[in-house]
């Protein structure tokens, strides 16, 4: 990761393609680590509070 931000960050004419695939490698590893970490808990639990309260509801 730091590896890519300074290739991102660096200013030089030959770094012009790999600063934007750096970009692109940063981008994806931050919406991946927030969606596993965050969104994907959230979704779970609100499934799991609905299924029982269908289970409640059915008895």
């Amino acid at each position: 990761m730091f590896a890519t931000v300074r290739r991102a960050l660096s200013g030089s004419t030959t770094s012009l393609i790999s600063g934007g695939l750096a970009v692109t490698v940063i981008g994806g590893l931050f919406t991946s680590t927030l969606l596993t970490l965050i969104v994907l808990p959230v979704i779970y639990e609100l499934a799991w509070k609905k299924r029982k309260v269908k289970e409640v509801e059915t008895f």
